[in-house]
């Protein structure tokens, strides 16, 4: 369905476009809200991009988008995130089938419980996984490396030091990607250059700071997907388990955050001259999470994504139609009201 271009009269991004770098939460299939927002956001002929960072599900996002750039431009970019969205689903059923007795049993949630008893190590001691191969038919890493329309830096978490890698985009290959999307309880440690990694939201979910040194546009918009406010006690196990990766998986953030907001106070008061004062965004996804179980980051089924993508799109319209004028102008978030 044809949605309403806010600049119709621009029919590619270019000069007088406004420039945003995006930052990309990971999440698992909670990633296909991403989808649904990119796919919007790439429609608008008005806005830019200069960087994305992006961690796990969020680093998947944005290499398929950067890909598709490379290819076939916005349009191109557009279809390769709905074709690896359909692609990861149809792998995913053959993995799990979605017969009535998984769907009864909440496979992914038992799947986690048995993690609790055996490791990736135990359970699969040969290390095979199905998501590598996948993305390796899927991305063309070598036109990734090579494509210059967006600066891509991916999040992964160092297992032995707990320090954040940046992998960049000249250099990122398909085990750079698995690193940024490794799930400590589900995969073995990637290793990339004799070090070992895990999923980077650990670390920085994801990382904003190469936003800020090695990006010249002000605007950062972030695709916040993973709840850090979540009322009431967790008193289930199941709730006490997501609610202790949703924390760590926001802490990074919220110092970052933070951060932001006291070098922006310091810029205003005249107290850090010719520092780069930047606008922050948000395109929230963190009240429709909190009312899914934590599980369904695993649930990769078909009608599931493609709510979660609806649900996406509709909240970028939504936040274009209400925030395009802004961007460039001020901040659309309050971080101090946000973060402290």
């Amino acid at each position: 369905m044809d949605q309403p271009n806010y600049l119709e009269s621009r029919h590619t991004a270019g000069a007088g476009a406004k420039t945003v770098s995006l930052a990309l939460q990971g999440g698992g299939s909670h990633g296909a809200f991403t989808w649904g927002v990119l796919d919007r956001l790439l429609e608008e002929k008005g806005l830019a991009f200069e960087g994305i960072t992006g961690t796990s599900a969020g680093a998947v996002n944005a290499v398929v988008l950067a890909d598709g750039l490379a290819s076939g431009g916005r349009e191109g970019a557009r279809e390769a995130l709905g074709a690896y969205w359909r692609k990861i689903s149809l792998l995913s059923s053959r993995i799990v089938p979605p017969t009535p007795l998984n769907k009864a049993m909440n496979f992914p949630l038992g799947l986690v419980f048995l993690t609790y008893f055996a490791s990736p190590y135990q359970m699969n001691p040969f290390n095979y996984n199905p998501f590598k191969e996948f993305l390796r038919e899927a991305i063309n890493f070598e036109r990734v490396r090579q494509q210059t329309a967006v600066k891509l830096f991916l999040c992964a978490t160092n297992v032995q030091t707990a320090k954040i890698k940046i992998f960049r985009g000249e250099e990122i290959g398909l085990e750079h990607l698995l690193a940024s999307t490794c799930l400590p309880l589900l995969m073995q440690a990637v290793e990339v250059d004799g070090e070992y990694y895990w999923d980077g939201s650990y670390a920085g979910n994801p990382a904003i700071f190469p936003l800020v040194y090695d990006c010249a546009a002000r605007d950062i918009l972030m695709i916040h997907v993973t709840p850090a406010e979540r009322p009431g006690i967790p008193t289930t196990s199941p709730a006490i388990m997501n609610r202790m990766q949703e924390i760590s998986f926001n802490t990074a953030l919220i110092r970052e955050m933070r951060t932001i907001d006291h070098f922006n106070r310091l810029i205003d008061e005249g107290k850090l001259a010719g520092g780069k004062r930047l606008l922050v965004h948000f395109i929230e996804a963190e009240d429709l999470v909190r009312d899914i179980p934590g599980w369904s980051r695993l649930n990769a089924d078909w009608d599931f994504v493609m709510r979660l993508y609806e649900l996406g799109r509709a909240r970028a319209e939504e936040w274009l139609k209400d925030n395009f004028e802004r961007i460039g102008v001020e901040s659309t978030v309050d971080l101090k009201e946000r973060y402290y």
